[in-house]
């Protein structure tokens, strides 16, 4: 007991001695954006546009994974859903985002799968969800397209490794 005091007692002068030598103003930061995304933002983002994740997706030896209903359906739906919105403004791309995340909710909650394909589902789903999260956020039509293009094809490549 005593040495956990006397410990505590250490560390407590030690920290209250530290002082900062010069307090230097922040450093502000410009960064140039594009369409809501900065460079960073875009640079990050990259490889979940490109869809890189389908290098890093396996099949079952050489077959589709057996999904449960509930995933198939959910994806069905998204793509459905897609196809049936009209996205004439960034609202509207907000709106579908909001709509798309309820059903990816709605898939990850239903999940039944083990194994190595639920862990294959979530290099599938990983993407989904930071493109409609992205998506959520864009502050250009332009944008939303670009998105929108890269959930597109993201959901339609469930059909090549899923059943």
């Amino acid at each position: 007991m005593k040495k956990t005091i006397l410990t505590l007692g250490l560390i407590s002068a030690l920290f209250s001695n530290c002082k900062e030598p010069d307090h230097k103003a922040p450093i502000s930061e410009e960064r140039e954006t594009i369409g809501g995304l900065d460079e960073h933002d875009i640079n990050n983002e990259q490889h979940t546009f490109e869809n890189s994740w389908v290098n890093e997706i396996t099949l079952d030896n050489g077959k589709k994974w057996s999904a449960n209903t509930e995933t198939t359906e959910g994806v069905a739906k998204m793509i459905e859903l897609i196809k049936t919105n009209e996205t004439t403004s960034v609202e509207d791309f907000h709106l579908l985002a909001k709509k798309l995340n309820e059903l990816k909710n709605v898939v990850i909650k239903e999940c039944t799968m083990k194994g190595a394909s639920h862990d294959n589902l979530h290099i599938f789903v990983h993407p989904l969800i930071e493109k409609i999260e992205i998506l959520s956020k864009v502050s250009t039509i332009a944008d939303g397209n670009k998105v929108l293009s890269s959930i597109k094809i993201n959901l339609e490549q469930y059909y090549n490794y899923f059943n």
